[in-house]
């Protein structure tokens, strides 16, 4: 899973962020809910974990926030306050579960789980279709105008996330901390060059080109439908 964790706690913070990446979860960690706002922006989170106290803004504020913006991706609070109001306010506000401090990693591990097996029990799917591309992330099936397509992992990734903002321009910045992750050491060149391999996959059999280069600031998926095309 792609989690967002919000914890202002250096300690506890880091020993999350590695205890989920050893679970081979890919982990973005925000110390306050500013840093907590920019990686949101980004996109293309399964889960966030909140700490509820943080410097300035709380994290429930940051789940009414996001919940009020649309975002329905499960949240996970974790909270010192264990008085029964204060849960029932945390789930009002948009709260799908929470975890009380001090817990052991095996809970964490087995609410994340849950939150995972819910979602996937309520008929969620990972799948798309733009301009006659059509990825399902379940099967990892990728065709194109009846043709089956074979992406990498990371081609699919990238693929994926540029489907999830159709006609949206996307920075190397923004596609390489999602699909590599905030601490990867690879550099902007990685992103030009598994988006050279995509296109030579999606788009170079194909008359209408599908990824476009955007000077100066990225790249992004073009949405026939909606740039008038038939």
């Amino acid at each position: 899973m792609h989690i967002l964790l919000v914890e202002d706690d250096a300690k506890l913070g880091f020993m999350i962020q590695y205890k989920l990446g050893s679970e081979g979860h890919q982990v973005d960690w925000a110390q306050t809910a500013e840093e907590a706002e920019a990686f949101h922006d980004t996109g293309g989170y399964d889960l966030y974990i909140l700490d509820w106290m943080l410097p300035g803004k709380s994290g429930l504020d940051l789940c009414k926030a996001w919940r009020e913006g649309q975002d329905n991706t499960a949240i996970l609070m974790l909270t010192a306050r264990d008085a029964i109001q204060d849960r029932v306010n945390g789930l009002i506000q948009g709260a799908d579960d929470y975890l009380i401090k001090p817990f052991a990693f095996e809970e964490l591990f087995a609410r994340i789980f849950a939150l995972d097996r819910r979602k996937q029990l309520s008929g969620y799917h990972e799948a798309y279709s733009i301009s006659g591309l059509t990825l399902n992330l379940r099967t990892q099936e990728v065709v194109r105008d009846g043709e089956s397509i074979y992406l990498t992992k990371r081609e699919l990734d990238l693929l994926a996330y540029m489907m999830r903002h159709p006609g949206e321009v996307l920075s190397r910045e923004r596609i390489l901390n999602y699909v590599w992750g905030s601490g990867a050491e690879v550099t902007l060149n990685a992103v030009d060059a598994t988006i050279k391999l995509l296109r030579r996959k999606i788009d170079e059999p194909f008359d209408f080109k599908l990824v476009q280069s955007i000077h100066g600031r990225g790249y992004r998926l073009v949405d026939m439908g909606a740039d008038g095309h038939d």
